[in-house]
C-alpha cells in the first residue's frame, strides 16, 4: 500500500492493483483477471466475482466500490470540467462504458464555456432496436437551459465504427438541435481502448 502511495496509481500493473483493492495475494488477483479480464471485471455481479476465485467479502467490496465509481459518473464531475476537445469526455468514459454489456446512450450537456453541467443516461439497450426520441435527448439541456449537448454510446462489440443507425440519428439530432438552438457538439462511439468523434469524421456539422 505504501508503495502505492509513493509511485501512483499509474506506476503499477492490473495485478497489483486488484490485489491492493481486495486485500488478496499476487497469485489469486491474476486468476481473478484470466478468467474474467479487465473490461468484464468493471461489469461484473458478485456471483461473478466469486465464481472467478475471490471470497465472497472481498467480492461483496469490490463490486461495491465499482458501483461507487458508476454512480460518481453518472452525477457527473463535482468540480468544473472544461470540454476542450472530443477526447477530453471520451476517455473520462471509455473503461467504464466499454465494460457495459449493453448499449447506453448519455448526453452531456455544456454550458456556453463548455463546461459540463449534466451527464445522463438517456437509454440503455439496442439503439437499432428502440427509436430514439430527440425529445428525450435534449430534455436535461432544454430543463437546464445548455448551450450545447455531446452525445455518447458504446459499442460492447467493442468496435466503435459507426453504424448506419448511428449516423442516422446523428442527423437527426443535428437538425433538431437547430430548432432547439441547443448545438450538437459531437457525437462519441465507444469501443473497447478506442472511440470515434463523429464530427472528426464529418457526420457533425
Amino acid at each position: 500500500m505504501a508503495n502505492l502511495a509513493v509511485r501512483g496509481a499509474d506506476a503499477h500493473g492490473d495485478v497489483e492493483l486488484l490485489a491492493v483493492a481486495t486485500g488478496c495475494q499476487m497469485p489469486a488477483a491474476a486468476r481473478v483477471l484470466e478468467k474474467l479480464g479487465g473490461h468484464v471485471l468493471a461489469s461484473a455481479s458478485v456471483r461473478e466475482l466469486v465464481d472467478a476465485g475471490l471470497a465472497p467479502g472481498r467480492a461483496v467490496a469490490l463490486f461495491a466500490a465499482w458501483e461507487l465509481s458508476r454512480r460518481a459518473m453518472r452525477a457527473g464531475p463535482s468540480g468544473t470540467w472544461r470540454i476542450r476537445s472530443p477526447a477530453d469526455l471520451a476517455e473520462r468514459l471509455l473503461a467504464e462504458m466499454a465494460a457495459l454489456p449493453r448499449e447506453e446512450l448519455r448526453v452531456a450537456v455544456l454550458n456556453s464555456k463548455n463546461v459540463v453541467t449534466a451527464l445522463v443516461t438517456v437509454y440503455v439497450g439496442s439503439l437499432a432496436g428502440s427509436p430514439v426520441r430527440v425529445g428525450e435527448v435534449f430534455h436535461d439541456a432544454v430543463r437546464r437551459h445548455g448551450a450545447a449537448v455531446i452525445v455518447v454510446h458504446n459499442h460492447p462489440s467493442g468496435d466503435p465504427s459507426p453504424s448506419s443507425e448511428d449516423l442516422r440519428i446523428t442527423a437527426d439530432l443535428v437538425a433538431a438541435g437547430r430548432l432547439l438552438d441547443i448545438e450538437l457538439l459531437d457525437h462519441l462511439v465507444l469501443g473497447r481502448d478506442r472511440w470515434v468523434s463523429l464530427r472528426a469524421a464529418g457526420s457533425v456539422g
